[in-house]
């Protein structure tokens, strides 16, 4: 991401760095998913111009991405 990921500055945040890496990898697949689809939902509410859901799909995405990057950075080979 080349910045500080804000989730990890939460302490339930960090606790995902602790996670065994059979468990992260599944789950940092479905935040993936998740924040493409949600990146589609927000094209698409924003074409509608529906500001409100277009707003809450982006931010959706967002903490799908920074989710799954967390996941991705764990500590446990």
């Amino acid at each position: 991401m080349g910045y500080e990921n804000p989730l990890l500055r939460l302490p339930a945040g960090r606790a995902l760095l602790n996670l065994p890496a059979d468990m992260r990898a599944p789950l940092e697949a479905v935040l993936r998913e998740l924040r493409a689809q949600a990146d589609v939902e927000a094209e698409n509410a924003w074409r509608r111009r529906k500001g409100p859901m277009a707003a809450y799909w982006r931010a959706v995405a967002t903490y799908s991405r920074h989710t799954a990057h967390a996941l991705s950075k764990g500590t446990r080979p």
